[in-house]
């Protein structure tokens, strides 16, 4: 049984790599604005047919939007969730074409470059904190042609092709993937010497987290972020993306977050990752339909976080 439950698992992996390579190869000759709508197609036939997926869309934003969206209003909203998840993801496949600044500034506009300026220029390192929100990956790409060099902390998958395919295409144009829960003392001497990093903390993951209030349901928050930003002193910048009606992405960078300090280690840690958990929903609310509301948010109870 197990074995050809193993036999199962690599036939399927290897499937979805195929496929990713192909589509990263067409996806050069489709026209752009028609390779999104073919995704966005696919992505909402994917509601009804991906059941499991549907139904934890539907609970979280039932969590989120309960008290203020009916539940007709709810599933439409996941149904788009599923539609902009389609088109964002066919951005991200897009780019791994992307191979200059030219070619990328096509599809995008930033908002508040200067804030990212300015917090660099104080060469005390930066930390990009970010979400899993619309193409989330081009995040890598903003920063890698600014020439910020980031290292990109992220969770290996469980296909290892997979996973390198996906590191190459973080790695390109000068940043660097970096496997979550490793390397930590070349991250605190990145910072330290001026440079910059990539975190995301809005999924529920087997890493150190602490209990944040997000949506008022408390959930499981990885503490990366507050840890190294109290320990290098770097900056903290949020950048977000999302994608426009008109096709653009847009990437949002809002300016440098104060940290909270009380000489309390763990309560300087519990704080500041709240606050991050703040921002990171003040963007979603302005984009519900841009964030992997797929993903079990609050699936860990209090007690069960590893500390």
């Amino acid at each position: 049984m197990k074995r050809w439950k193993k036999i199962r698992r690599k036939i399927r992996y290897t499937t979805i790599y195929l496929l990713v390579r192909f589509l990263i190869v067409i996806s050069a000759v489709v026209p752009r604005k028609v390779w999104l709508a073919v995704f966005g197609f696919l992505g909402g036939l994917s509601f009804y047919l991906a059941t499991r997926s549907r139904r934890i869309a539907i609970a979280n934003l039932t969590i989120a939007y309960g008290r203020e969206k009916s539940k007709t209003e709810i599933h439409r909203l996941a149904r788009n969730v599923f539609v902009m998840v389609g088109k964002n993801g066919a951005d991200i496949i897009r780019s791994y074409r992307i191979t200059t600044r030219d070619s990328y500034e096509k599809i995008r506009m930033i908002y508040g470059a200067e804030h990212l300026e300015q917090a660099y220029a104080k060469g005390k390192g930066v930390i990009f904190l970010t979400a899993h929100l619309g193409a989330f990956e081009l995040c890598a790409t903003e920063m890698a042609v600014r020439g910020y060099k980031p290292l990109i902390i992220g969770t290996a998958m469980k296909d290892k092709r997979l996973t390198e395919l996906l590191w190459r295409q973080r790695s390109k144009l000068g940043a660097a993937a970096i496997e979550r829960g490793k390397e930590t003392v070349r991250l605190i001497k990145n910072l330290k010497s001026g440079g910059t990093v990539a975190i995301l903390i809005d999924q529920d993951t087997r890493v150190k987290s602490v209990f944040t209030d997000f949506f008022g349901k408390p959930c499981a928050t990885p503490i990366g972020a507050a840890v190294l930003a109290l320990k290098t002193g770097a900056a903290v910048v949020p950048v977000f993306l999302h994608l426009r009606q008109d096709t653009m992405q847009v990437v949002t960078c809002y300016p440098e977050v104060e940290l909270l300090r009380t000489g309390v280690e763990e309560q300087d840690i519990a704080l500041n990752t709240q606050k991050f958990t703040n921002i990171i929903e003040a963007e979603i609310r302005k984009h519900p339909d841009q964030w992997l509301w797929m993903h079990e948010r609050w699936k860990t109870q209090p007690g069960e976080e590893i500390t």
